[in-house]
């Protein structure tokens, strides 16, 4: 590990708005912060470009950026604590931990921006959209709560797609082609770092807001994975 990671590592240590593989949290994130608002997950963060950003659009929310690489982490959160950003923090984990950490109900709202689209079939359950994954949310997203996800990929906007329709999720928003067709400032004024990037080479970004059904049935498991498996393995 190179020495500028070693010492971001240790300084996440020392800052009091990052939290590394947390236990005894569930249910106790509203004294985390200098305020018990609503909170709202940005996962993947990264550097935390989201989490900051809606920090600063509003302060009458809580945000909390969730990833497991700590040297992005410490960009984000040494940003919020230079601004005086009293209402974002960062918790360093895996993803697919992430229900361990909330109660029932504490979250409001989740953002996924620019995630690795798992672009090989084989691994499309690690896609952070996957039906799996949104079980894993609901056990701890309020209901009706919103999930936005920002992305360059037009494989995991369009899984993303399937996935609502087979499983009776609410769709709110769509945008194939964001800096053309959204106003709103979440969508225009904050660019993460990955963005910028354009790994997709896609030339657009995309962009779904939903919410859960009550129940995301096992029963459309099968008719689900066969259709990903035609539509991507091509047979």
């Amino acid at each position: 590990m190179g020495q500028k990671k070693l010492i971001r590592f240790a300084a996440i240590k020392e800052f009091g708005n990052v939290k590394e593989y947390p236990e005894g949290m569930a249910g106790q994130w509203a004294g985390f912060f200098e305020r018990p608002q609503p909170l709202t997950l940005e996962l993947a963060c990264g550097k935390g470009e989201y989490a900051v950003g809606l920090g600063r659009m509003h302060p009458e929310r809580n945000f909390l950026g969730v990833d497991v690489k700590g040297n992005r982490i410490y960009v984000g959160a040494k940003t919020a604590l230079q601004e005086g950003l009293n209402n974002v923090g960062f918790m360093r984990t895996q993803i697919d931990r992430i229900e361990q950490y909330f109660a029932p109900g504490e979250v409001s709202e989740i953002w996924i921006t620019f995630p690795d689209p798992q672009v090989r079939y084989s691994r499309h359950k690690k896609r952070l959209t996957h039906p799996n994954f949104l079980r894993k949310y609901q056990q701890f997203l309020q209901p009706g709560g919103l999930i936005h996800l920002k992305t360059d990929s037009p494989l995991l906007y369009h899984f993303t797609l399937t996935v609502i329709e087979h499983y009776g999720c609410r769709l709110v928003k769509n945008y194939d082609n964001v800096y053309a067709q959204a106003a709103e400032p979440e969508l225009q004024n904050i660019r993460t770092h990955y963005e910028s990037l354009d790994i997709a080479q896609s030339g657009k970004i995309f962009y779904l807001c939903f919410s859960l059904p009550e129940v995301l049935s096992s029963e459309a498991d099968a008719l689900f994975k066969e259709t990903i498996r035609q539509r991507e393995f091509g047979s």
